[in-house]
């Protein structure tokens, strides 16, 4: 009897111990916002849910935005940080192999990476839609950089990733950095180093757009200095950050002119910019998933972080 008790508390003891270290093992998450996310509003048909095993989320579970957090291993790490913005035509978020597995992968590079879900604009839930992904991202490079030592990375070395709607927040947030969006708190630059542009929307225009991606962030009629303002070909400057970008010509999605105008646009202001652009792949592929040419970026990619100094070991 005694015997069996012991080892019922040993068994116990063991399930602690692994349920315990499994949740250790689990992605930090962190708040952006601490319940003050600017411009808000209440909304019973919104709830902050659990992210689910398919890989997506919809705009309707994202209340609370926030950071998964991926840091390097020690051995490897550089102290860069690439925080990454999923696409989704900003109605849902590919949080996995737009998110998940893109931070996996810049681990072993030796770069910390943290997954943004970022809300999704819609008017039921926002007093202005159109700010309220950029609010979310200027957040996350402020927070990241005002946290810099604390998570062993270098306040210079801090680059922005999207992925088609994704990758048109991140290139809003290349060219629009010193646009107030929300009141600060402090000084902090919410300017990115440098950006990581995968068969990103880039433009509003009529003619080049992804039609799903500009009416949800802007909506049906837009005006036409609305357009303009988020075409971010047209906002590129000398301060914009240098950038690395991916294309398929054959995307049905994007039109591959979003990527060619953006690195235009740069090598005009002779900001240092390189654009692959694949033969195939289409839409939405992530990290590759073919034996086609266009699963080579993130090799490209790579040689591009360590050209720029990024992936140089601490």
């Amino acid at each position: 009897m005694r015997e069996t008790k012991l080892k019922q508390t040993m068994l116990a003891f063991i399930c602690l111990i692994t349920v315990g270290g499994s949740l250790f093992a689990q992605t930090k998450v962190i708040d952006l916002w601490n319940g003050k996310i600017p411009g808000a509003k209440h909304n019973d048909l919104f709830k902050q849910m659990v992210d689910t095993a398919a890989g997506w989320i919809d705009k309707k579970s994202i209340t609370d935005p926030c950071l998964y957090f991926y840091p390097a291993p020690e051995a490897k790490a550089t102290g860069t940080a690439v925080i990454i913005c999923p696409g989704g035509a900003y109605g849902g978020l590919a949080i996995k192999h737009e998110g998940e597995q893109v931070a996996k992968w810049l681990n072993t590079l030796g770069v910390t990476a943290f997954v943004l879900k970022y809300r999704l604009p819609d008017d039921s839930i926002m007093e202005n839609k159109s700010i309220g992904p950029m609010q979310d991202g200027q957040k996350a490079i402020r927070m990241v950089r005002s946290h810099a030592k604390e998570w062993r990375i270098d306040p210079n070395k801090i680059g922005i990733m999207g992925f088609s709607a994704g990758g048109h927040l991140a290139s809003t947030l290349s060219t629009h950095f010193n646009e107030k969006v929300y009141e600060l708190e402090d000084l902090t630059s919410a300017r990115p180093d440098f950006s990581l542009l995968i068969y990103p929307v880039i433009s509003m225009d009529s003619s080049i757009t992804h039609w799903g991606s500009r009416l949800n962030l802007l909506g049906a009629t837009p005006a036409p200095e609305l357009v303009k303002h988020y075409s971010n070909e047209l906002r590129v400057n000398s301060d914009t950050p240098p950038a690395f970008m991916v294309h398929s010509l054959d995307d049905g999605a994007v039109p591959v002119q979003n990527s060619i105008d953006y690195a235009l646009a740069m090598h005009k202001f002779h900001i240092p910019c390189e654009l692959h652009l694949y033969q195939a792949g289409g839409h939405g592929y992530g990290l590759g998933n073919s034996a086609n040419t266009e699963s080579f970026w993130p090799e490209a990619c790579r040689k591009w972080l360590e050209g720029r100094g990024l992936l140089i070991r601490k």
